[in-house]
């Protein structure tokens, strides 16, 4: 059964209904009337008060005082903040500075006064050592064209297993041979 079927088997309705469904609409908008008489200027153009805007004011950025002055506001605030981030961060440099400065010169000074120590002595032999075998090697597989991703991940891996097992033989031998403070 459709729709239309189930409406029309339902109760019809009256004479009174009809007329009102096809009539119901909302009442229609009043115009207005536009006369000439009603087309005066209010406006005295010889009076002092009356200020004019040159032809480009709707192109301008800046159209009012108010808004001159907001934006001159928000400019200062932004120097302001941004001289006071800028001094800030001058500051923070500064003591990073004089840090790494201190920090450098304890580890100088420390290994100036372990400059006779042989462990310290044998590390910088050793280390050098191996760097240059390892610089040479490495040069020698380049220059043959052999030197891939692969050769050049074995040779770090060589590096540093060399630098965990240089850490704790030092270790061990800084007990028998100790660091001056």
């Amino acid at each position: 059964m459709s729709y239309a079927d189930a409406a029309a088997s339902g109760p019809k309705q009256s004479a009174e209904e009809v007329f009102l469904t096809l009539n119901s609409r909302a009442p229609a908008v009043p115009e207005v009337v536009h006369t000439d008489d009603s087309v005066t200027s209010l406006i005295d153009v010889d009076s002092p008060h009356i200020s004019s805007v040159p032809s480009d004011f709707e192109s301008q950025e800046i159209k009012t005082d108010t808004q001159k002055e907001r934006i001159e506001h928000e400019a200062e605030a932004l120097e302001r903040k941004t001289k006071e981030e800028a001094a800030k961060a001058a500051q923070k440099a500064k003591d990073a500075k004089a840090a790494a400065k201190a920090k450098g010169g304890r580890a100088a000074h420390k290994f100036r006064q372990n400059s006779d120590n042989p462990v310290v002595i044998g590390n910088l032999v050793v280390g050098a050592a191996v760097a240059t075998a390892l610089g040479v090697g490495i040069y020698k597989k380049y220059t043959a064209g052999e030197f891939s991703w692969k050769v050049g991940g074995i040779f770090a891996g060589a590096i540093g297993l060399f630098g965990v097992a240089d850490y704790y033989v030092s270790q061990f031998l800084f007990q028998k041979y100790p660091p001056k403070k």
